[in-house]
């Protein structure tokens, strides 16, 4: 059931999912099954890579569009103007 889960989660690319099975792993007693979880497990951490990845990218991009429309924008004084 647990392997099933695991499956599931990494098949969609679903972080929660694996995060909650992540904190429940079961002992199994079945060769088999250690060796389908290590593979699925090992299949996890490079999905999170990626994922990790690409996010960092992205924040750089939102990062570099947003130093451009700052660049773009009007200076505005920095001081309190009372002479208006």
């Amino acid at each position: 059931m647990w392997l099933n889960k695991l499956k599931i989660a990494v098949a969609e690319k679903d972080t929660d999912k694996l995060a909650k099975l992540l904190d429940d792993i079961p002992k199994f007693d079945n060769l088999k099954d250690i060796e389908k979880t290590a593979f699925l497990l090992k299949n996890a951490m490079d999905l999170l890579e990626n994922l990790k990845n690409e996010t960092a990218l992205s924040m750089k991009r939102v990062k570099k569009n947003l130093d451009f429309l700052k660049s773009t924008q009007p200076s505005t004084p920095n001081k309190l103007d009372i002479k208006s």
